[in-house]
């Protein structure tokens, strides 16, 4: 036998037995954020998905929280990655190196780590995309992987009957993805992936501001500008705030001062792209199905709930009641880790 196939072997045998050593984790993988729950301690990771690699070397420089201060400051030898774009591996490799940092994290640095592991993903990626999270994990040490959509982890951790005969909408507006599903006893009836979510609202506020102002500014100032005053419908009492940048036709720093209603502006289709998504749903919701949503409304989950007035564009223009989750921002990881305790339940729901 040749001595590395004595290696894998060996590695293989060892698995189970390493993963006592080690507590289960949930993950939610998100394009912006990466959260990991330990079985046991609750949320231990909640950190960004950027990793700072040095093009010379190849290192990881930083990971997480550290590699996110250093977007738009690095030397030319080092660059920021986002290895997710739209809720999908971008970055195979460096993907791999963040999880594993993030697996290490969760387990305080000890190295006889090999977690059985549930991962939530976008509930439209392809079998190639869904491979590429499975090998990315694997080869970060786990011991055992198994993959769910994010959607129905977003109504479990929303506190939603999924496991009843009623229908369920949630709405889950991450970074990368808004995944619109409806759910009926433990099965998702419709599901939509639409990859316009907070990414594409930095996007939009980016464009703006260069297209109206001259100005250009950076993702950070921007994903600021739409959490302090980014609104979906006028609000009661008018905002503005005050953002930098440098001047394209100066070429110097330079500030000024903008308000909600510009910012609404240069959000607005993205917004109008998500509140589509959710008529579509409706339209194709079975009549009995129909009747559940009518009564209950939907529950919208992920950083986008957050949005000012966007649970009110969505009652106006739907026409349905709808409710924010209790914890938007975690609502992924929650139900995810709900699973961990259930893996019975987990066995009918995973997409892998």
């Amino acid at each position: 036998m040749r001595p590395e196939w004595t290696a894998r072997v060996s590695f293989e045998h060892l698995r189970p037995l390493a993963s006592l050593f080690s507590e289960d984790l949930a993950i939610d993988l998100g394009t912006v954020n990466t959260r990991v729950y330990a079985r046991g301690r609750g949320i231990v990771v909640n950190e960004p998905s950027a990793v700072a690699v040095d093009e010379g070397t190849g290192e990881v420089s930083a990971v997480g929280k550290e590699a996110k201060e250093m977007i738009g400051r690095t030397p030319g030898n080092i660059r920021v990655n986002n290895p997710l774009r739209d809720g999908v591996i971008a970055d195979f490799r460096v993907t791999e190196k963040m999880l594993n940092y993030f697996i290490q994290k969760a387990h305080q640095r000890r190295t006889l780590v090999h977690p059985r592991v549930i991962i939530s993903v976008p509930s439209e990626i392809t079998q190639v995309e869904r491979r590429a999270v499975t090998d990315s994990a694997y080869r970060a040490k786990a011991a055992e992987v198994h993959l769910v959509e994010q959607a129905m982890m977003a109504a479990i951790g929303a506190g939603l009957p999924v496991t009843k005969p009623v229908g369920n909408l949630v709405v889950d507006i991450g970074g990368g993805t808004t995944d619109v599903a409806l759910i009926s006893m433990s099965g998702i009836v419709y599901s939509r992936s639409l990859r316009v979510a907070g990414n594409r609202m930095d996007e939009a506020i980016m464009n703006y501001v260069k297209r109206k102002y001259n100005l250009l500014i950076g993702e950070r100032m921007a994903e600021r500008i739409k959490i302090e005053i980014g609104s979906a419908l006028a609000l009661e009492k008018p905002v503005t705030m005050e953002i930098k940048g440098r001047s394209l036709i100066e070429g110097i720093p330079k500030t000024i001062t903008v308000d909600d209603s510009e910012i609404r502006e240069a959000l607005n289709e993205s917004l109008a792209a998500i509140v589509s998504a959710i008529r579509v749903a409706l339209e194709r919701t079975p009549p009995e199905l129909s009747a559940d949503i009518s009564d209950r409304g939907l529950v919208l989950a992920g950083g986008g709930a957050l949005r000012k007035n966007l649970d009110k564009r969505i009652r106006d223009e739907a026409g349905l009641a709808v409710c924010i989750a209790d914890d938007p921002l975690c609502s992924v990881v929650l139900g995810t880790a709900k699973l961990l305790e259930d893996f019975a339940f987990l066995r009918r729901v995973a997409v892998d």
